[in-house]
């Protein structure tokens, strides 16, 4: 697949072992997220996805299991030609000035193996840091046909914990 550098600091993706599914997006800049706050962290690459294929942006387990950072999912579609940005949320919570994190004590960024001391709740991604992974996959597309009723199935319309916790 062909990947287009658009700033000078932007790593190629590779995949880190044989048969991983997912390879690293890396920050290309530095990111100070606050409790509460959204934000796009930025890739520096545009990916030439071809035709039946898309890219799916998913989070990695390490960024989630040790910090507040939450990466959202992502779709890049193969027509899409511009820069991909990872979306990443930072759920740390705040009561009365005092933020509570993953251990119920000050944040700490651990990106990268670093720790960086940052007021609490706050984080910095680094220029560098793995923030996401990108899969590529298949696409199918189908049709779709109105229909005044659908066929019956044992589970019917029962959802959201309907078998079971």
């Amino acid at each position: 697949m062909r990947v287009k550098k658009l700033h000078p600091d932007a790593v190629i993706p590779k995949y880190a072992k044989p048969g991983d599914s997912g390879f690293d997006l890396v920050a290309v800049e530095d990111v100070h997220i606050l409790p509460g706050e959204t934000t796009k962290v930025k890739t520096g690459l545009a990916f030439e996805i071809p035709e039946g294929f898309e890219m799916q942006i998913r989070p990695r387990s390490g960024v989630t299991s040790i910090t507040k950072l939450r990466v959202q999912l992502g779709t890049i579609d193969a027509g899409y030609r511009g820069e991909v940005s990872v979306i990443v949320d930072n759920i740390s919570q705040c009561e009365e000035g005092h933020c509570i994190g993953i251990d119920g004590k000050t944040i700490y960024l651990r990106l990268g193996g670093e720790k960086v001391d940052q007021p609490e709740g706050n984080y910095l991604i680094r220029k560098g840091d793995r923030i996401a992974q990108g899969v590529i996959a298949p696409v199918t597309h189908t049709t779709f046909e109105e229909a005044d009723e659908l066929g019956e199935t044992e589970r019917g319309t029962g959802g959201f914990g309907s078998t079971g916790y």
